[in-house]
């Protein structure tokens, strides 16, 4: 079943099925009540460095994703925790970023389904 993704700021529903935020850090003003998240996994989220250098800027989204694809290589045992928590499941991935065609959630999606973003 094809993995979700889905803002934190927007509400939960039925069939978002395992909810799972993917950022280093608590989306601001998000209560946990409010979030329904299933799990939270840090480790697969950018690292700090990389976060900050990005800051979000267009102009540096594709030299973000080679980065980031980077990381994801370098940490197999964060991503085969992550593709055991939503084998055969339905599954959503939660992000806080504004942009929904610039996040790293949709890169990590495309990154645990063997796609090419």
């Amino acid at each position: 079943m094809p993995i979700k993704l889905k803002r934190a700021y927007d509400p939960p529903a039925p069939g978002d099925g395992l909810r799972i935020l993917l950022e280093r850090l608590w989306p601001r003003g998000l209560t946990k009540e409010a979030a329904a998240l299933d799990e939270w996994t840090k480790d697969v989220s950018p690292s700090p460095n990389l976060r900050k250098w990005f800051a979000h800027d267009p102009s540096k989204w594709d030299a973000f994703k080679d980065r980031y694809r980077e990381e994801l290589r370098a940490n197999p045992d964060g991503i085969a925790r992550l593709r055991a928590l939503v084998a055969g499941k339905t599954a959503t991935f939660v992000y806080a970023a504004k942009d929904p065609d610039m996040n790293s959630a949709l890169l990590l999606k495309a990154f645990i389904e063997g796609e090419r973003q």
